[in-house]
């Protein structure tokens, strides 16, 4: 009896202590989301030889990190990638339908953060952006809202959309680089009048010139990277000034050829410039220093752009993600000394990957293909005049969609539906495509799985043209054959890493099968508040302590 008294109390005590840890258990001071612009999640492992262990090792031994997660929707492009990571959702809801797009209302071509309402502040040009094209809350808006608009977002990359996007609708601040002539961190009048001080600082510190006063040359002996191909290859895009796109790169003498201070955008220092603005951010906001969670967004944009010239397959993009490296374990030691360990909760991902460069695969016997718009339009044009003795049928062709002159249909009392379906069964004979749909399949079928299926995620019905087109694998659209690019629903442009870090997460690692939309509502739960207005993606429940 004795003894089953004890038991019962022992049994009340562990119960009560756990509801007391529970209730007592601290929220992180700041969570911070890092988005590497163009990182396959096969750069985690094919160069880990070369990481040190304070970098990225770090975040994947004592973080959860999703081995198999994909983009799930068409097109893989930045803007799209950003805004899904933070809205918890697909195009098909949160209207990022592109980089740039055409817009059928107003027939013209857009970019997704133009705002001509909004002045650029901190120089004359690069700042009439909002994020008013998204049309869904993020993770950032939750999270002020949560806290009756206390606490703060700053989000920060060189690319402007990579910046905006991710701070949401409520950013405190969104920063991005204006190169140029300029070279200066600016922002819109949309969040505010005049830079911080601590931004006019960092512009005046002549900071910006020293990361493109030294060459750039391998970090380790160049024959030590053996991840990659030769240096000098035919698959490369050369830079302005130089005969071949070899180590090292003169980089002082190439700027002035190569966009003045643009030119820091393709090179790894610009990575390093993030960084230091990050740690500027984080002491000039005071972030992770309020009884109010904070949020600090964070896009390297500079991996795309080398990713672009040379292709995946690179020394220059090997060395790139090594010197990556050693940013983040800079940032990551910054964090632990002005937040504290355990104060803060991170995740890091991308926002698209990468296909290997065509030309290179169509040497090693692999299918590859190049894709000519040109030539594709003057081939849909071709069946509107053979079928309807118009060829003023097409109102645009971009971003693998077609847009039907619909002003032109009422005048030849043509049915769109009929006509969109006639060219759809027409152009799946062009050479380079290889499936083609119609809006009308999109709205009146469900695809629960494969290619078409993210084709669905992806297509907006306010936004996205009346015919839209999936290319072969390994296709990509230019009119060189050299460097690459992304945007397809392929494994290459959709598999990329996805690691949660610090405060509230447990060690692990998953082989599930994970989407990009599961970041937002994972760390809403995290901080147990609402979720995204318009979040289709699942919380990563084994990567959470609680």
């Amino acid at each position: 009896m004795k003894n089953s008294i004890a038991l019962l109390f022992l049994s009340l005590f562990l119960f009560t202590s756990c509801i007391s840890e529970k209730k007592t258990a601290q929220k992180p001071k700041l969570v911070v989301g890092i988005v590497i612009d163009q990182m396959r999640y096969d750069y985690l492992t094919r160069f880990a030889d070369k990481y040190g262990e304070d970098g990225f090792k770090r975040i994947l031994n004592n973080g959860f990190s999703l081995e198999n997660a994909h983009y799930n929707y068409i097109p893989t492009y930045t803007a799209v990638g950003h805004a899904s990571i933070y809205t918890g959702t697909t195009p098909e809801n949160h209207g990022i339908i592109g980089n740039n797009w055409y817009d059928k209302f107003d027939k013209k071509g857009i970019y997704c953060v133009d705002d001509a309402n909004f002045e650029t502040v901190g120089t004359r040009h690069g700042g009439k952006k909002s994020p008013y094209r998204m049309q869904t809350t993020t993770i950032t808006d939750q999270l002020r809202l949560a806290q009756n608009m206390q606490g703060k977002t700053i989000s920060i990359a060189i690319k402007d959309r990579s910046a905006i996007l991710p701070g949401g609708h409520t950013a405190n601040g969104a920063f991005w680089f204006q190169g140029k002539k300029d070279g200066k961190w600016i922002t819109s009048t949309f969040y505010m009048d005049s830079l911080p001080t601590w931004v006019a600082n960092f512009n005046n510190s002549g900071k910006v010139d020293e990361y493109l006063s030294k060459p750039w040359n391998t970090l380790y002996d160049i024959d030590t990277y053996t991840e990659s191909l030769a240096d000098d290859n035919e698959f490369e895009v050369v830079f302005k000034g130089k005969d071949k796109p070899v180590f090292p790169y003169d980089i002082p003498n190439l700027k002035d050829k190569n966009g003045d201070y643009d030119m820091i955008k393709a090179i790894p220092t610009g990575n390093t410039m993030t960084t230091d603005f990050a740690k500027a951010a984080i002491l000039g906001e005071n972030l992770g220093k309020s009884n109010f969670i904070d949020f600090l967004a964070i896009s390297y944009s500079s991996p795309d752009y080398i990713g672009h010239q040379f292709g995946v397959a690179s020394k220059e993009v090997e060395d790139n993600y090594i010197r990556l490296d050693k940013d983040l374990a800079s940032l990551f030691s910054f964090l632990d000394t002005e937040v504290g360990k355990g104060n803060y909760t991170l995740f890091l991902t991308a926002d698209h990957a990468a296909v290997h460069v065509p030309s290179y695969l169509q040497s090693q016997k692999i299918p590859a293909h190049y894709f000519n718009a040109r030539e594709f339009t003057q081939f849909v044009n071709a069946i509107t005049l053979e079928y309807y003795n118009s060829d003023d049928l097409i109102e645009n062709i971009s971003n693998f969609q077609v847009f039907l002159n619909h002003d032109e249909l009422k005048k030849l009392k043509l049915d769109a539906t009929r006509v969109a379906q006639k060219i759809a069964d027409e152009v799946i004979k062009y050479k380079n495509i290889y499936k083609a749909v119609t809006a009308r399949t999109m709205q009146t079928t469900h695809f629960t799985d494969g290619i078409l299926q993210k084709l669905q995620k992806g297509y907006n019905q306010k936004y996205s043209g009346d015919v839209l087109l999936i290319p072969h694998p390994s296709t990509i659209s230019s009119a060189s054959r050299k460097g690459t690019t992304h945007g397809s629903g392929y494994n290459y442009d959709t598999h990329v890493p996805i690691i949660f870090y610090g405060n509230g997460i447990k060690p692990g690692t998953s082989k599930k099968a994970h989407t990009i939309t599961d970041i937002a509502p994972t760390i809403a739960n995290l901080l147990q508040i609402e979720f995204p207005n318009g979040t289709t993606g699942k919380i990563v429940k084994e990567a959470l302590i609680n």
